[in-house]
């Protein structure tokens, strides 16, 4: 009974996911970085305590050059979990390990062709494929200033307002039944058809598939007003609500 009592408890190892925000610098990394301080000045706090990946794939960069950005980015609060895209000789114990999209799969052995056999083949009705229905969450409460909303599966409806300092991440569409003060981050698994809808726009920042604007980008004639907004390639749409 000592024996068991005494015995070290053993790790527990429990498994976990969260939402990483994923950047693709371009080149000079000079005129990317003014463009993410613009970003951060319009946004406070868009990239605090929030892992981000840094995407260098296809970038003509040395180690020197790599190590600078990422010290440049830590001087911007912007912490880089890992890398994508880089090199083994452009990594080392003083960068942020490398981080992979996917899993390696076994090659695949095409089937031997077969002997051709005459067949006749008897077309049989087929039903028609009956559209999906699409995941979704109902928030009856407030979205209080510093909390984060996350649903990556579908659309997000709040039955109040999203007040500023809050935000919405959602993989569909975002629904708002009052005031949008916050961020509202919809399709954010490569959705371009999602939307976000309000009844009274006052934004800090929306974004749908990875594009953004902030409030100064929106124009006033929407401010206040309840609107749509969706993507036109890499535009934003923007339209009143009856």
């Amino acid at each position: 009974m000592t024996d068991v009592l005494t015995q070290p408890r053993p790790i527990r190892l429990k498994g976990r996911s969260y939402l990483a925000l994923t950047l693709t610098p371009e080149l000079p990394f000079e005129d990317w970085l003014a463009r993410l301080d613009d970003l951060a000045s319009r946004s406070a706090g868009f990239f605090l305590r929030r892992p981000v990946v840094l995407d260098i794939t296809g970038l003509e960069i040395d180690r020197a050059q790599l190590r600078t950005f990422v010290s440049q980015l830590g001087q911007r609060q912007v912490r880089i979990m890992g890398i994508e895209g880089a090199s083994p000789a452009l990594l080392g114990s003083d960068l942020p390990p490398a981080m992979a999209d996917g899993r390696p799969t076994p090659d695949f052995e095409p089937p031997a062709a077969a002997e051709a056999v005459e067949t006749v083949t008897v077309a049989e009705p087929v039903a028609p494929d009956l559209p999906k229905a699409v995941p979704s969450i109902i928030v009856t409460q407030p979205v209080r200033s510093g909390q984060s909303l996350v649903f990556l599966e579908g659309d997000v409806t709040v039955v109040g307002s999203v007040a500023s300092g809050a935000e919405i991440v959602a993989g569909g569409s975002i629904h708002v039944y009052g005031t949008l003060r916050g961020r509202a981050m919809a399709g954010t698994m490569g959705n371009a058809a999602a939307r976000i809808f309000c009844r009274k726009l006052e934004a800090e920042l929306i974004a749908i598939d990875g594009y953004y604007k902030t409030a100064e980008d929106m124009g006033p004639e929407f401010r206040g007003k309840p609107v749509q907004i969706w993507l036109d390639g890499e535009t934003f749409k923007v339209e009143a609500l009856a």
